[in-house]
């Protein structure tokens, strides 16, 4: 496996998602955070300090897990679709290599999105005059980018065998299902249905559990996790995206093109 292959495939992947002009979606953020740091004040009866923040990490994760998504399950998809991959496949080029190149080119386009985006959400904080955990921020902002890179990584991994649609279906499943997992199985366990209780066990068992990177809610507030707990977390989150990146591999080295 060579490391120069892996960061052409990742530089080329990079520009690749950059032309598709989904950087554009900062300036979408940048214009709703605008305009609900001039709104809020007036119909929020002086909740403001409580509700922007909570409003703007909610529309940044939201915009990130689309984008990431959209674009994740795509990105060899799209080459397959257009038989494009058929003049990569001749050249001493492995296919681990180039899924590993298009998640971290995906990658890098994420922690741009990512940084941005919360560059500009604490500058309206500030301009705002909403005093901020700058530090609980960023950690959440970093486990956003973790949880990103999972979700990439799921992506990626439908692409390679099913089409575009069911593809983005699946990857907004596992994003759903790993934020509800724990809610249901305290559900089955009130239910008392041995079926569904087996069923979210199951699904508790083998898909990420999300909620593990998500930090949002808390942090907002300055709370966070203790350290051992936050560097378990974010291992986890790494575990997963390499084990979704190596059944990605493994099913796209076995198709013939």
């Amino acid at each position: 496996m060579s490391l120069v292959r892996i960061g052409a495939i990742a530089t080329n992947g990079f520009r690749e998602v950059i032309r598709d002009r989904i950087l554009y979606l900062i300036g979408l953020f940048a214009i709703f955070m605008m305009i609900c740091s001039r709104l809020l004040p007036e119909i929020s009866a002086g909740t403001t300090n409580k509700i922007l923040p909570d409003l703007g990490l909610a529309t940044m994760t939201i915009l990130a897990v689309i984008v990431t998504i959209f674009v994740g399950t795509g990105l060899i998809n799209k080459e397959i679709e257009k038989k494009t991959v058929l003049t990569l496949i001749p050249k001493p080029v492995s296919r681990a290599e180039f899924i590993i190149g298009k998640h971290l080119g995906l990658a890098a386009v994420l922690a741009v999105l990512v940084a941005s985006m919360m560059a500009i959400y604490l500058l309206i904080l500030t301009v705002s005059g909403i005093s901020y955990p700058i530090y609980s921020l960023l950690v959440a902002a970093f486990f956003l980018f973790l949880e990103l890179c999972l979700i990439a990584a799921a992506g990626l991994m439908f692409g390679v065998f099913t089409s575009s649609i069911l593809a983005t279906l699946l990857s907004f499943a596992i994003y759903l299902i790993g934020h509800l997992s724990q809610d249901m199985v305290r559900l089955s366990n009130l239910t008392q249905n041995p079926s569904f209780e087996q069923l979210t066990n199951w699904l508790y068992l083998f898909l990420p559990n999300l909620s593990r990177l998500d930090l949002k809610n808390d942090a907002v507030y300055g709370v966070l996790p203790p350290a051992d707990v936050l560097w378990s977390n974010a291992l986890y989150g790494v575990v997963y995206t390499v084990l979704f990146l190596a059944i990605a591999t493994i099913i796209f080295s076995r198709r013939e093109f």
